[in-house]
């Protein structure tokens, strides 16, 4: 990836980034790689979508409820395995490169997009 090369305001534009609070985190054992799948509020104006997200590693399905994440929601849909993934949630890997989640300094409503 190139990322010597600058892209326009517009481009940004272009990516959706919103805030959603996890509703809902289960196991995912059909996926390749060890992941969770999640229930996410985005508000009114996008509803609750579903992800995958490998972020096993650094979170328990317990922790993870009621989390406000960031998450792309302008991405197409993707199949994984048996499920659709709507949504793609953010986060860096650490010197492992085990995901470690974006978030916030603290809670803004949910749909809140990233400005």
């Amino acid at each position: 990836m190139d990322t010597s090369a600058p892209i326009s305001w517009a481009d940004f534009e272009r990516v959706d980034l919103r805030v959603g609070t996890i509703l809902e985190a289960r196991e995912f054992p059909q996926a390749r790689k060890p992941a969770y799948q999640l229930l996410i509020d985005f508000g009114p104006e996008i509803g609750v979508k579903r992800s995958s997200a490998q972020i096993t590693r650094h979170y328990s399905l317990a922790e993870l409820v009621g989390r406000q994440v960031l998450c792309v929601v302008n991405f197409p849909v993707k199949q994984i395995g048996p499920f659709r993934s709507e949504v793609l949630v953010t986060g860096a890997p650490d010197a492992q490169g085990d995901i470690v989640l974006a978030t916030l300094a603290g809670p803004v409503p949910n749909g809140t997009r990233l400005a």
